[in-house]
């Protein structure tokens, strides 16, 4: 049986829809903090726990009889290590024979600006340490944040203005890695192993500007723009300090290169190329 962590947040989501084609819903579980967002997984014969990370008991419960778990990486970044490591004591307390987690694909972690990133390799070195057989999905940046990046629909009045300087981004579409995910979790494969889930190809704001702009058939233009004005705007516009230096931290890594990375682990779970840009931004902004 495989537990699913998060399993109502977006990710959770596409893996457990995924999953639900592969393998009978009898054998999969859903971790979840809100019973009533899980009602439809109830109805589809998805076995429901509900409770949070910080609560053991309810993670010693929802790990028995499980063979693989996925830890879906937890929305508190200031205490998210902590959070990930009990659901490592619980798995391994219950004999649990997998953990898969879902980190991030950096280049070097060692000179990221932004450092709530750490946590994620934090993780994985616990994981590693646990004895626990695992399975690491490092995970490039989601194509699917483009538009709150951009600005939505504002886009194509305004360009795009963001500190990324040159930096590019092996994008790919949320929907894809929870396939590719699904499809990792049932392979049952031996030993431990990390899938590096990127796009075949990596893309700058010059690229998305351009792509935006054939989709539209209005001009988006970008400007890069300087990391301390960019923040001082964010704040001028009412962001707290710590957030606007967070956001802003997490796109300087974008223009120092730390997500310009071409794996082809996405490609090979999914059995096919990944949606490039163009057809991606599409889907994104026709919904």
């Amino acid at each position: 049986m495989i537990l699913v962590t998060g399993a109502t947040g977006q990710l959770g989501t596409a893996v457990i829809r995924q999953l639900l084609q592969k393998v009978s819903p009898t054998q999969i579980a859903a971790f979840v903090r809100d019973q009533t967002k899980a009602d439809h997984l109830v109805d589809q014969g998805v076995i429901v726990h509900v409770g949070y990370y910080d609560d053991k008991i309810s993670l010693d419960r929802a790990m028995q009889g499980i063979e693989t778990v996925l830890l879906i990486a937890g929305t508190d970044e200031q205490n998210r290590v902590s959070q990930h490591q009990h659901v490592v004591d619980a798995a391994r307390k219950a004999g649990v024979q997998r953990i898969a987690y879902t980190s991030r694909a950096l280049k070097d972690p060692a000179t990221l600006v932004n450092q709530l990133m750490q946590g994620h390799f934090q993780t994985e070195d616990y994981i590693k340490a646990s004895g626990l057989a695992y399975t690491l999905f490092q995970n490039i940046l989601y194509m699917d944040a483009i538009p709150q990046f951009v600005g939505g629909e504002a886009v194509f009045e305004r360009g795009i203005n963001l500190p990324a300087g040159q930096g590019r981004v092996a994008l790919a579409l949320r929907s894809e890695m929870g396939e590719a995910i699904a499809n990792a979790l049932v392979k049952n494969d031996q030993g431990s192993t990390t899938y590096r889930l990127t796009g075949s190809e990596s893309y700058s704001f010059y690229d998305i500007a351009d792509a935006l702009t054939k989709l539209s058939g209005q001009s988006v233009v970008y400007s890069p723009a300087e990391p301390a004005t960019f923040e001082a705007g964010l704040i001028q516009r009412g962001l707290p300090e710590v957030m606007a230096r967070r956001i802003t931290g997490f796109i300087m890594d974008i223009a120092n290169g730390q997500e310009d990375l071409v794996s082809p682990d996405l490609e090979r779970l999914l059995g096919r190329k990944p949606t490039p840009l163009y057809e991606g931004l599409r889907l994104l902004y026709t919904r």
